[in-house]
């Protein structure tokens, strides 16, 4: 029961837990609150002293030789700014930062003990000091860091502190303690109330016990947000950067059979001969061509607007208009199989220029309804397109091989998207009326690449 209570409270053993790269990236999380803290920290030394310095302290009887606030400012500024240093050399070591907090409160104590001197006052006097006050900002700072461990060691440091400036003066060394059980004469006079020590110890702990059971929850979520972000990041890969955006931001949980009508272009890309090129090739080696491959089309499909559907082992199946409404999906779509066309005859001059045999590709493209949503079982889901106009593109990609030409589109699309802006470099060549395997009409066909 213990050791599951230290590994909830200071996450130990989900840290174990967790894979290399997400710790690494919660490490990198802590580095900058460590940044984060040095800065604040300073803000704060600056602030304190522009305050001492620009306004006048209370009267009284004061033995300037006793008047330490500037000095300890100053050396806390130092101290502050080796840290900060520290923190950004990603130099900061557990150890270390054990230290910075028991600086924070030996220099915090310090300044407060030093008061019963400046104002020569016996020791009870420097108990009411306000200054205390700033114990709970350095327990706070502490939170910052999202370690629980930091926030407790920093809140009993300050208690066992304080502790021993209540034994001090209750030991009389520094003058008559003075005790009572009278709150007015406390309030009143130079005496002590052991109660109200007692109160501020409780409220010390109180804070600390609070603020580490906050921050241990805050950890448990930082480390789910980091794990589930380096997640997400894996997972986009395998999806369309327009697809993990939707379900991203689904407002409820997807499920299979949800669906919209969208009016798509749809483009289909195939490697011609790999087929026959992967059973003559290494399996590395004919997953490198195929990677070559997609590197050189899939950003150019992107890049027109368009939203990879799926791979189909060397084919690529690419929507415009289906992730998001698009008024230009045809026009996209033609320029990207112009974009994509250009980049084969490259890549098969390259090819060449290294003594390889060429590899062509094929493509298609067809506009028209389609039903674009979630399919699956419900455990496995897949975002897809699913209508004629799918169907259509993949049995034109075919017909290329029957008109010897490497791109074609159908009649419809190419005016549809000659409406929506697009105009060709150089005029293609129609071919009215021609029969297409799978499709009962004829169809006039427009030539994009010979």
């Amino acid at each position: 029961m213990l050791a599951r209570f230290r590994d909830w409270l200071f996450g130990g053993g989900e840290m174990a837990q967790l894979p290399d790269r997400v710790r690494e990236a919660i490490t990198r999380q802590q580095e900058q609150s460590e940044i984060l803290i040095g800065w604040v920290q300073l803000v704060i030394v600056v602030l304190v002293t522009t305050v001492y310095q620009s306004t006048t302290m209370p009267g009284g009887v004061v033995q300037e030789d006793y008047s330490f606030e500037v000095d300890v400012l100053v050396i806390y500024g130092i101290f502050c700014l080796v840290r900060l240093a520290l923190a950004y050399a990603r130099l900061l070591r557990p150890w270390m930062l054990y230290l910075s907090v028991v600086a924070d409160i030996f220099l915090l104590m310090g300044l407060i003990y030093s008061f019963h001197y400046k104002y020569a006052q016996p020791a009870v006097f420097y108990l009411k000091v306000p200054t205390l006050l700033y114990v709970f900002l350095f327990i706070a700072l502490r939170a910052l860091r999202f370690e629980a461990r930091f926030v407790l060691f920093t809140g009993l440091t300050a208690i066992a502190g304080w502790i021993c400036l209540i034994l001090y003066a209750v030991g009389g060394r520094g003058g008559p303690a003075n005790p009572t059980d009278d709150f007015v004469e406390y309030m009143t006079s130079n005496a002590l109330l052991v109660h109200a020590e007692v109160d501020k110890i409780i409220a010390i702990l109180l804070t600390t016990l609070v603020l580490a059971l906050a921050i241990s929850r805050a950890r448990h979520l930082l480390v789910q947000a980091v794990s589930e972000g380096a997640a997400a990041q894996d997972l986009s890969r395998f999806f369309d950067p327009g697809v993990a955006a939707r379900i991203r931001g689904a407002e409820m949980s997807i499920r299979a059979g949800e669906g919209e009508l969208r009016d798509v272009s749809i483009l289909t890309v195939d490697l011609r001969g790999f087929t026959r090129l992967a059973t003559e090739l290494q399996p590395d080696e004919v997953m490198k061509v195929l990677q070559d491959y997609q590197h050189r089309v899939c950003p150019l499909i992107v890049a027109a607007g368009g939203s990879i559907d799926k791979f189909l082992g060397d084919g690529i199946l690419a929507s415009f208009g289906a992730v998001k409404p698009s008024v230009t999906a045809a026009a996209d779509a033609l320029r990207a199989a112009e974009a994509v066309m250009a980049a084969a005859a490259a890549w098969a001059a390259e090819r060449r220029a290294a003594g390889l045999p060429p590899l062509d590709i094929g493509l298609a493209a067809s506009s028209g309804r389609v039903v674009f949503g979630a399919v699956g079982d419900g455990e496995r889901l897949e975002f897809t397109v699913i209508g004629d106009a799918v169907n259509f593109a993949a049995k034109l990609e075919k017909h290329n091989k029957v008109e010897g030409t490497r791109a074609l589109t159908d009649g419809a699309t190419y005016a549809l998207a000659e409406r929506q802006g697009y105009r060709p470099a150089a005029p293609h060549e129609r071919r009215p009326g021609r029969q297409v395997a799978g499709v009962t009409e004829s169809v006039d066909i427009v030539v994009l690449s010979a």
